[in-house]
């Protein structure tokens, strides 16, 4: 491993701060990271690599091929905003109302573009580096996209690794967990669907309410009576909209839920156990039902040889202590697509004292983008070490 990409990427850090700040104040959202998607092109180019464009619409594939190693790896990093408006009051803040990078997807961007500038000019490894700059995170369809338009047949490669940024863990540090990680999100909506009528004469109306209500309590059922207590599960119904009056009983309710499990098998009973509810419960009271699913991400499940490799490589550049076990977390992200097909692991890597993800005052720590570019680049290089390499 060389000193030479340690001492570039020390050099670089007020480049890619920069970089960073000018994307954290241009946001773009979903499958709209057209002018980010041009940097991180264009950078690409510049260095050296092979470089793909609308890759899942706006998607990058960055490739840079050395030696004689015929092994590959993935390194992604997501490049979208959140729809919300930004009270950091950073002098980089956003300069687009109603978008603003509350997760750190700019500084993901920036610190795996510092890497690759300076894997290029010195990085030490045999084989085929690729680099994947997703859009479409946030709305859980980006990686789905990418690999449905050909990403593994196009580029293959043995392993793909991710990470986010972790507010509340020091800055240099890392978190490491095999298996689930994080869980399957199915989000969607529900209409149940009766026969308005006066409040005063109910027996006139079939009321789509009292089966709402009466499927939001039975649903309930599904964790406490359906799912192994040792297995981790959540059935929500976040939003009710029906109705314009009290004394009015409205044609049809609409309920927006989430289903949660860390276990495949967990989330087709879920997904299973509330239809059949809903089906039952709507009948009951005289009601039909629908039932969509608007977005779906599979749980976030690590390989263990490839998380133990992970973590082996941040204990030996940057100590034991630097290192620890995570817990599973009950957030969604669709890198899990990436997951389904090809081993790998997703990890975290310390923010600091920030305000916490999707938070209005939050901002992506600067500091994080040495100690994590360092840590790329040397995943990189044990990943594809030299056959030649003692």
């Amino acid at each position: 491993m060389t000193d030479r990409v340690e001492t570039l990427i020390r050099e670089s850090e007020g480049e890619f701060t920069l970089l960073r700040q000018d994307l954290h104040r241009h946001p773009e959202l979903g499958f709209e990271t057209h002018r980010t998607a041009g940097i991180v092109a264009d950078k690409l180019r510049g260095w050296g690599y092979e470089v793909e464009t609308g890759v899942g619409g706006p998607g990058v594939v960055a490739t840079l091929k050395r030696g004689s190693g015929n092994r590959s790896i993935g390194l992604r990093a997501d490049m979208d905003a959140l729809p919300m408006d930004e009270a950091s009051g950073k002098a980089w803040a956003s300069e687009v109302p109603g978008k603003m990078h509350g997760c750190g997807h700019d500084g993901h961007t920036a610190t795996l573009l510092c890497a690759a500038k300076a894997l290029a000019e010195a990085g030490d490894f045999s084989g085929t580096l690729r680099l994947v700059f997703q859009p479409a995170e946030e709305i859980a369809a980006g990686a789905r996209r990418m690999i449905d338009e050909g990403f593994h047949d196009r580029f293959p490669v043995d392993a793909i690794y991710a990470l986010h940024n972790w507010p509340g863990m020091a800055v240099g540090q890392f978190e490491f967990l095999a298996g689930p990680a994080m869980a399957s999100s199915d989000t969607g909506l529900i209409t149940i669907r009766g026969k308005g009528g006066h409040g005063a004469s109910p027996h006139k109306a079939v009321d789509p309410v009292l089966a709402a209500a009466s499927f939001i309590m039975a649903v309930q059922s599904v964790v406490s009576r359906n799912v192994d207590p040792l297995d981790g599960a959540v059935v929500t119904v976040g939003a009710i909209h029906a109705g314009t009056a009290g004394s009015i009983i409205p044609d049809e309710v609409e309920l927006m839920f989430t289903l949660r499990a860390y276990k495949r098998e967990v989330r087709a009973l879920l997904k299973q156990r509330i239809a059949e509810i809903l089906k039952c419960q709507a009948e009951s009271y005289g009601c039909t039902a629908t039932l969509e699913i608007r977005m779906s991400v599979s749980p976030v499940i690590n390989a263990p040889d490839e998380t133990a490799f992970a973590r082996q490589v941040a204990e030996a550049n940057f100590g034991a202590d630097a290192v620890r076990t995570g817990t599973p977390v009950m957030g969604g992200e669709d890198f899990a697509a990436f997951l389904e097909d090809r081993p790998g692991s997703y990890f975290y890597v310390g923010n600091g004292d920030s305000a916490s993800l999707h938070h209005p005052r939050y901002d992506f720590n600067d500091a994080a983008i040495v100690p994590t570019a360092i840590y790329w680049t040397r995943l990189v290089e044990a990943a594809l070490r030299s056959p030649d390499a003692a």
